[in-house]
């Protein structure tokens, strides 16, 4: 079932609020979910039901801005897809991170960026002339995930400039 951005949007606020927190490590443990390190050779992360147990598997050798990304992503999938990992047998490896033919992938990208950037600071920092790569340096993000919020923030109506962002861009890289 597709999750409108708004819905996704309303989700994240929800779980900040409540956790108080946008820390993934503090809101995964706030949700007993537990993060477990994992050699992965090639992918970032998984999430995981497994008999009721929610677990999400993060690369263990990650830079610390790509392992928050990733952990939100993981959180996306907790709180928006849960029964479907719920009912996926196995430990499957999807194409992870390509969102063009992936809605849960896109949609756990949607709730990662209102997690890891406050509206208010993206505001802000659109407001005074910054482009992508400097809110993306100012909030300790990714380009990608900051042009992403900016189409997240379109789509509720505010008015900014739609900005060109690879698809897949937390899909696992070797070379990084």
């Amino acid at each position: 079932m597709y999750t409108s951005a708004s819905e996704i949007v309303q989700k994240a606020n929800r779980i900040i609020n409540m956790c108080g927190t946008r820390d993934p490590h503090r809101i995964a443990n706030e949700l007993g979910i537990e993060i477990l390190y994992c050699p992965f050779t090639s992918q970032r992360g998984a999430y995981k039901v497994i008999m009721r147990n929610r677990f999400m598997f993060i690369k263990n050798d990650l830079n610390p801005v790509m392992e928050n990304i990733v952990l939100l992503h993981e959180l996306g999938h907790d709180s928006l897809h849960r029964d479907e990992a719920s009912k996926a047998g196995g430990f499957k490896e999807f194409n992870i991170f390509d969102i063009r033919d992936n809605r849960m992938e896109y949609e756990a990208n949607i709730f990662a960026t209102q997690i890891a950037l406050p509206d208010d600071d993206f505001l802000e920092l659109a407001e005074r002339g910054y482009d992508v790569q400097q809110i993306a340096r100012t909030l300790h993000s990714d380009v990608n995930l900051v042009a992403l919020k900016a189409d997240t923030l379109i789509s509720q109506g505010y008015r900014l400039r739609a900005q060109e962002h690879r698809n897949d861009f937390l899909k696992y890289d070797q070379s990084i």
